[in-house]
């Protein structure tokens, strides 16, 4: 059997565990075990050993636990409800407002947490019903939300391109500021869509009565602006550090878990409950995430071992003639497509074998790549009819939304994310021109 053929069975046979729900961390090492024991017998074993001594001493592998107990500990504390109240408040008195308050919130509630889910969930839980109440269009809100959460995994401190880096091999301080600028671009094409659209069509987005306005004293105004700024001090304590070079990744990541732990402590939320929580919470992710690197790891050095990237970059760029670019245009597609069944975790650990060795030969940037990717994934993430967001929406959201609803309220915003994607495409120093001059420097 040619190594084509046995790395086209590995990958189908992967691919169709997957479709019966096996769990991601199986399907891929159990393959790649099989796989590795059939082609070298007992030597075999030593591929699997090896990617867990490669997982075991990437230093950078410390700062996950970490930055999932920071959010974990800000999210199950309730700190986010300020939040909610101070765009509330602040940014209610104009058409659409509250929908760009919660916009406003889904970016501070990633820069504290770093998934998309938590996002999501605290989207679903205090905003969501908070819009419906002042007489938000349903389908305009609910969009809103889903949109607001894909941003956990675009900005800084993000889970998924700390997982991306550990696959890649890439710095993960890097990717982090790759992502600030490509997210915050697309949090403010969202703010300026529903902008337009709330000017265009008011009823869509009800400013709040003067008389709502007026009720809170300004007191009150300042102390919830104070609460606003808490997650910006968190974030600015582990990241001024780290961009000045007095403090390593790791170490910075120490910083904000202990930030966050203080500030629960202060505002008298840091219960047992919560405490306990947080750390189980954190503990389950974290040995999620290994196992899926561990498998994944594994998986790409058969894969090496076969020299099936090198065989497929010479059927697209030799054989078919395809250029560079339309190629990776292909993998976009294909991301697209999985994402109609697979989380963003999934999709990169099975594609990642085969695609950033790829990405590498064909001459682009890992490291503009892995924001891509991120993008690109939530895209796939919320896209009809089998989007994984759609689905986790409809959980979450009030009886009086239908999956009718959900589906039509992301099709602009789908729109959006698509816009910010070229425009990172053509101009990649969207993504790369701060971290080339913060390591430049």
């Amino acid at each position: 059997m040619s190594y084509e053929l046995i790395a086209i069975l590995m990958f189908s046979s992967m691919m169709l565990m997957l479709m019966t729900g096996q769990r991601v961390f199986g399907a891929i090492g159990g393959i790649a075990s099989i796989a590795a024991l059939t082609l070298w017998g007992t030597g075999g074993s030593d591929i699997p050993f090896s990617a867990a001594m490669k997982v075991m001493k990437w230093y950078p592998m410390l700062t996950l636990p970490m930055f999932i107990f920071m959010g974990y500990v800000l999210s199950e504390s309730r700190l986010a409800d300020d939040l909610y109240k101070m765009f509330h408040v602040w940014m209610g008195p104009i058409n659409g407002g509250l929908a760009i308050g919660t916009i406003g919130l889904m970016v501070l509630i990633s820069a504290m947490n770093g998934l998309s889910v938590a996002g999501m969930a605290i989207g679903a839980t205090i905003a969501l019903p908070e819009l419906l109440k002042r007489g938000y269009d349903k389908r305009m809100v609910t969009g809103v939300v889903q949109a607001g959460s894909s941003l956990g995994i675009l900005v800084p401190p993000s889970v998924v391109l700390v997982l991306y880096a550990m696959i890649a091999r890439q710095p993960v301080g890097q990717l982090w500021l790759a992502g600030i600028f490509p997210g915050l671009m697309m949090a403010g094409l969202f703010i300026l869509y529903i902008y337009i659209r709330c000017r265009i069509q008011p009823e869509l987005g009800p400013a709040l009565s003067d008389e709502d306005v007026n009720s809170v004293p300004r007191a009150e105004k300042i102390r919830l602006l104070g609460a606003g700024l808490l997650p910006l001090g968190i974030f600015a304590s582990m990241m001024v550090p780290f961009l000045n070079g007095w403090t390593s990744l790791v170490e910075s990541s120490a910083i904000g878990a202990l930030a966050a732990f203080i500030a629960a402590v202060l505002k008298g939320r840091m219960t047992r409950e919560v405490f306990e929580t947080s750390t189980r919470m954190t503990l389950a992710i974290s040995c999620m995430f290994m196992w899926i690197v561990l498998a994944a790891l594994g998986f790409g050095a058969v894969f090496d071992g076969l020299g099936a990237v090198k065989a497929i970059e010479n059927l697209f760029t030799e054989q078919l003639g395809l250029d560079p670019w339309v190629i990776l245009i292909l993998m976009q597609l294909s991301f697209l497509l999985m994402g109609t069944f697979l989380d963003d975790t999934a999709m990169l650990v099975i594609v990642a074998p085969l695609y950033v060795p790829l990405v590498k030969l064909l001459g682009f940037d890992l490291i503009w790549y892995g924001v891509l990717y991120t993008i690109t994934t939530q895209i796939a993430y919320m896209t009809p009819p089998f989007g994984y967001n759609l689905f986790l929406m409809r959980a979450m959201a009030p009886p009086e939304i239908g999956i009718k609803d959900i589906y039509a309220s992301i099709i602009p915003f789908v729109l959006v994310m698509l816009l910010a994607l070229i425009l990172i495409m053509v101009f990649p120093q969207i993504a790369m021109w701060l971290p080339n001059y913060v390591y430049g420097k």
